[in-house]
């Protein structure tokens, strides 16, 4: 069977590699999606243990449209009833990039009439629309002619891992934030700290990497148990598999922030995912820091200026390259910022840069290697 797991700009390459480590074949990496083929014990095993999926659609029809009238009759050669029943409430999200459709609104109409039109059709019976919480969650996606219909596993976005009960002001995405752990190479032998952690996801989700903590774990909920097919059994064992695989984290893994308030946060999210004993906060300002390992990983997700004057904001960002330069000397830093004019400030030459979304804002991901006496200024500066 083919599948689509979408996940954020940038991030296509670390899914594709997670997707092959689970079992998926025929790998092909997509804009903002990665295509893989499998059963669905692998859509069941994606939805739970893959970081970097936002969801996981099945396509169930694609075809090509030359008016809307075609939308109406591509989706009503669809057999529904394979999918759901005529008591089944459904909604359908439309992601819309055609001239035939001047907004995503309509065409979704257009295809919920397919829908409701197949099953009065064969039974007399329709199936409800229902936005908020529907049993089948459809996806629509036009570019151009190229009409893509899918069924979507997940529903509730596989960001939403369940373990966050607090956050902080723009709370940093669980999948980004496993996506930049996973794209910075580190390894559970190195010590990891975030000293601006905000509501804690970059230690949280670092933390479940290194217990092997399943992203699904503390989720109640998957699309896919509401399918007609679901299998209960298959999808019990393969999470008691999953689980079982979980261990004590064996690497020293912290997080700081000025704020008290944020560290409450913190603290409350990381019991909810269980790693109290795992993962070390503190209240502190991070110029006061210095680094317990040489060879440690420091995760920086700054202030990106939205909220702060921007003469404070640069004084920041110059404050952060000071820090990272006499503090915390021998480290591999990586960074995540929106504003590439207060960057110029840290002072600091990156050895490399990833282009990345933190929602609408396009990020600058950098690696600063923090490497001590004059090697330190021999790297080529990528952010020129």
């Amino acid at each position: 069977m083919k599948f689509v797991a979408k996940t954020l700009y940038g991030l296509e390459r670390v899914l594709s590699e997670e997707l092959i480590s689970l079992g998926a074949g025929d790998v092909q990496i997509g804009n903002r999606a990665v295509l893989f083929k499998g059963d669905m014990n692998l859509l069941y095993r994606v939805n739970y243990c893959a970081r970097t999926a936002l969801s996981v659609l099945m396509p169930v029809a694609e075809f090509r449209i030359r008016t809307k009238d075609d939308l109406y009759k591509g989706g009503s050669k669809i057999e529904w009833d394979q999918f759901m029943d005529p008591d089944d409430t459904f909604s359908i999200a439309a992601v819309i990039n055609s001239p035939h459709f001047g907004h995503s609104g309509y065409a979704g109409l257009v295809l919920k009439d397919a829908v409701v039109d197949y099953f009065r059709n064969k039974s007399g019976r329709r199936p409800s629309v229902d936005s908020d919480d529907p049993r089948i969650l459809i996806n629509l996606h036009i570019s151009n002619d190229l009409v893509s219909i899918s069924l979507d596993s997940s529903v509730v976005p596989l960001f939403k891992r369940g373990y966050r009960q607090e956050q902080s002001i723009a709370p940093l995405n669980e999948v980004l934030a496993a996506g930049i752990i996973l794209i910075s190479g580190w390894k559970v032998s190195a010590a990891l700290t975030d000293p601006m952690c905000g509501s804690g996801t970059i230690p949280i989700e670092a933390g479940m990497i290194a217990s092997k903590i399943p992203p699904g774990k503390f989720r109640s909920f998957f699309g896919f148990q509401r399918w007609k097919d679901f299998d209960e059994e298959s999808f019990e064992k393969i999470k008691l598999e999953c689980n079982s695989q979980i261990i004590l984290s064996p690497v020293k893994i912290s997080g700081s922030d000025i704020s008290e308030q944020a560290v409450r946060y913190a603290r409350s999210n990381v019991e909810k995912a269980g790693m109290s004993d795992s993962i070390s906060l503190e209240v502190a300002d991070f110029k006061n820091l210095r680094s317990m390992d040489e060879n440690g990983f420091v995760f920086l997700n700054p202030p990106y200026g939205q909220r702060i004057q921007p003469e404070e904001i640069d004084l920041l960002y110059g404050m952060i390259g000071t820090t990272l330069k006499h503090n915390f000397p021998g480290t591999t830093t990586w960074l995540i910022t929106s504003n590439k004019e207060s960057l110029k400030h840290v002072g600091l030459k990156a050895k490399e840069k990833h282009t990345l979304f933190n929602g609408a804002l396009e990020c600058s991901l950098l690696k600063y290697e923090m490497y001590q006496g004059t090697k330190k200024m021999k790297e080529p500066d990528v952010t020129k």
